[in-house]
Parts: structure tokens; C-alpha cells; sequence
């Protein structure tokens, strides 16, 4: 018996390792919800492509994300809400449209898209324990966000959101 109290030692500490968030990884809190993700991977991914994207985006006067009221003021009970809906919007409608010619740039969107789809589903699991509540502001927040999505072609819109992803990147960092 004497291996056991060191087995027990053992096996707590890789446990406790294994739920520690991997290098890079940094937890945020949306609300309720606390979530880990690799913003450092998703940001060197992002900078790599941002001028390729942006330089395809031909209406410059128009923003996705940063209408007056898109994410700004966003109450702390709606961030969980509001970032799974926003990550759901982009895991849905923009990546799925973002093709380029440029296998090194698809290559890094597949990248970004992956990290979202990742963190979604840790932000859905929040948001079906209803620990992830939608307030009035949020749906109000992301209903002006899909209109501005909307009232462009699919493949501009896409271009142009994800063109501004350092907007929601920028607003996640602040409000952790």
C-alpha cells in the first residue's frame, strides 16, 4: 500500500494539469460563462491575412461590427450571450464565405474558424445550462449587426466581417 498515497499524488496532479488551459490559451469571462481560448493563435492568424482581406473590402464607409451601438456598453449579464451569438455568426455565415485564391490565406481563415468553432461550443454549453442569457440590448445589439450583414452581397459581407474581426477581438480583450 505504500504506492498507493503517491499513485493518488500522481494522478491528482495530471489532473489538475489537464484541465489547466494549454499555452496560449487565456481564460475569458462572458457573464457567467469562463472560457478558455487562444486569442494570442487567432490574433497572429488574423494579422498574417488582415491586409489581404481588408484590401478586398470595396465599400469603406459601411461597418459590420461597428455601428454605434454593435458592441459598445454591452451590460456584463449579455456578454456570454452576445459573443456566443456573434461567434455563431461568424462560425455560420462569414468564414463559410471567405475563399480566396490564396491557399496560404484560406489556410489561416480555416485556422481562425477553427478556434471559433472550439470556442463556441464551450459557449453553448454555458448557454444551455442557462448560465448564458440573451437580454433585450444583446438580441437588439445583434439583430443591427445581422441588418448591416445582410444589406451587402454574401461574399462582400463575409469579406468586410471578417475584415473587422480585430473589432471583436479588441471589444473580448477589454471586457475580459
Amino acid at each position: 500500500m505504500r504506492g498507493s498515497p503517491l499513485f493518488l499524488c500522481f494522478f491528482s496532479v495530471s489532473c489538475w494539469v489537464n484541465l489547466m488551459p494549454t499555452a496560449g490559451d487565456r481564460i475569458f469571462h462572458f457573464g457567467a460563462c469562463r472560457v478558455s481560448m487562444s486569442m494570442t493563435e487567432i490574433r497572429a492568424g488574423f494579422t498574417a491575412i488582415k491586409a489581404n482581406i481588408q484590401s478586398r473590402d470595396p465599400i469603406r464607409t459601411l461597418s459590420i461590427l461597428s455601428h454605434p451601438h454593435s458592441l459598445h456598453k454591452v451590460k456584463s449579464s449579455d456578454r456570454c450571450c452576445i459573443t456566443y451569438q456573434l461567434f455563431t455568426f461568424y462560425v455560420d455565415k462569414v468564414f463559410k464565405h471567405c475563399r480566396t485564391e490564396d491557399s496560404f490565406v484560406n489556410r489561416k481563415i480555416s485556422s481562425i474558424a477553427n478556434s471559433f468553432l472550439s470556442t463556441r461550443r464551450k459557449l453553448g454549453q454555458c448557454h444551455e445550462q442557462n448560465n448564458c442569457m440573451c437580454g433585450e440590448e444583446s438580441t437588439e445589439k445583434l439583430k443591427q449587426i445581422l441588418a448591416n450583414y445582410e444589406g451587402l452581397n454574401v461574399t462582400s459581407a463575409a469579406m468586410k466581417s471578417l475584415g473587422e474581426l480585430d473589432i471583436l477581438l479588441d471589444w473580448m480583450e477589454k471586457s475580459r
